[in-house]
């Protein structure tokens, strides 16, 4: 019993010393309370029920969410002075929409650090934006307001975001697919399903069928963003 104790206590050492390596790499500083993060990265499939309450990161996420969209507000606020509030939501929206905080969280390591049900696969593709904002609100807890717009800015805003770029996008990927069929002569249609129900709601998955064939797959807690996710990977693969 005591060997098994011992690796046991050696195994959630490497872990927590392994999150706390993490955080430094991803936010640049070490966490004063490393019980914030662990939180931030476990997904309600790997949580336990504690006195009726399943703990997980969905809190943290809904903190999050709040405080990234404030952190970016002030930040385009004051980078455009000029510009009026339907540039500024617009721009916002497209920085912190679902399938941008997905690909921003895979590209800074989120997927290394997320605890989730590895039995069901699917599950990685749409999880990783939700951790992203529940570290983000663990930052909040942890150093405060003024340190995490310092994180949310300098670590992920400035370094992958090209605003110019953003600017000049068109994030509606499915109305220029559609539109590229109808050029092109193409038989274009989404087949939707629901791939999780719980109490939270709902996560979807949608395949772009073009001339019969399998295309893009996509995720989205929403089916419409499930389709732009769709969408997106198709219009990468077909180079549209």
């Amino acid at each position: 019993m005591w060997p098994l104790l011992k690796r046991t206590q050696s195994s959630d050492k490497k872990k927590k010393d392994t999150l706390v390596v993490a955080i430094k790499t991803i936010a640049g500083f070490t966490p004063s309370n490393l019980a914030l993060y662990e939180l931030a990265t476990l997904h309600s499939s790997r949580a336990k029920e504690n006195n009726g309450f399943r703990e997980s990161n969905e809190r943290l996420e809904y903190l999050g969410d709040a405080i990234l969209g404030a952190a970016v507000a002030d930040y385009l606020f004051k980078k455009y002075p000029f510009k009026d509030e339907g540039f500024l939501t617009e721009i916002r929206s497209r920085i912190v929409n679902r399938e941008s905080l997905n690909l921003l969280a895979r590209k800074i390591g989120i997927n290394k650090i997320v605890q989730f049900d590895h039995k069901n696969t699917q599950l990685a593709q749409v999880i990783l934006g939700n951790t992203l904002e529940a570290l983000i609100g663990a930052v909040y807890l942890d150093k405060g307001y003024l340190r995490t717009k310092k994180f949310v800015i300098d670590k992920l805003i400035q370094p992958h975001f090209d605003l110019e770029t953003v600017i000049q996008s068109n994030s509606n990927h499915k109305s220029r697919l559609i539109e590229w069929s109808q050029r092109e002569g193409k038989e274009l249609s989404f087949v939707v399903e629901t791939i999780k129900s719980s109490r939270q709601g709902k996560e979807f998955s949608a395949q772009v069928i073009i001339d019969g064939q399998p295309f893009g797959l996509g995720y989205g807690f929403t089916k419409k963003k499930a389709e732009q996710d769709a969408s997106l990977k198709t219009c990468s693969l077909l180079k549209i």
